[in-house]
C-alpha cells in the first residue's frame, strides 16, 4: 500500500545544485521537485535561481511545499515559487542551514557550491543521493534517473526522521 503524502508530513528533502544552469538541467530539476511534492516531503533549497528554482516550480506544480534558505538579507530575492523564505544575511555560510534542515540531500550538478554542501551533509550524517553529480565518496548513492534518486532520498531520509 503506498504511503499518503500525510504520512510524510514532517519530511523534508534537500535539493542543491547550480544558480545557474542547462534547459536539460532544469527539466532535470523540476522533475525532482515535482516527484518530492508527490512523496508529500518539503522541499528545502537556496531558494533563488538555477536548480533551486527549477525544483521549486516542479514542487509547487504538484502542489508541494518549498523553503528557501537565502544567503541575502532579502526574502523578495527568492524565486516565485518559494512557501517560506528565509532570508539569513550570512551568505554561502546558509548552505550550513539548508543541510541542517535537510533529512536527505540530492545533488544535481553544481559547482563549488554544491560540493560545499555535499561536504556538510557528509560531516552531519546526512544522506546524499548524487543525481549526475559529483562523485566524492563510495557512501553517496548514485543515479542518473530522478525517479530512483527522489525515491532513495525518501526512504534514507525516513530512516533518519
Amino acid at each position: 500500500m503506498e504511503e499518503s503524502k500525510s504520512h510524510r508530513k514532517g519530511l523534508v528533502i534537500g535539493v542543491i545544485g547550480a544558480g545557474s544552469c542547462s534547459s536539460e538541467i532544469q527539466k532535470l530539476a523540476e522533475t525532482v521537485g515535482r516527484l518530492i511534492a508527490e512523496k508529500g516531503a518539503t522541499l528545502v533549497c537556496g531558494g533563488l535561481g538555477g536548480v533551486m528554482e527549477a525544483a521549486s516550480r516542479g514542487a509547487k506544480k504538484d502542489g508541494g511545499v518549498t523553503i528557501g534558505i537565502l544567503p541575502g538579507n532579502e526574502k523578495s530575492a527568492a524565486n516565485q515559487y518559494i512557501d517560506y523564505a528565509i532570508a539569513t544575511g550570512i551568505g554561502e555560510a546558509r548552505n550550513v542551514i539548508i543541510i541542517k534542515t535537510a533529512d536527505a540531500v540530492i545533488a544535481l550538478p553544481g559547482k563549488y557550491g554544491t560540493l560545499s554542501e555535499m561536504a556538510f551533509a557528509m560531516k552531519m550524517g546526512k544522506p546524499i543521493v548524487s543525481l549526475s553529480n559529483w562523485d566524492i565518496s563510495e557512501d553517496i548513492f548514485k543515479t542518473d534517473d530522478p525517479e530512483e534518486a527522489v525515491a532513495r532520498a525518501v526512504e534514507l531520509a525516513g530512516e533518519k526522521v
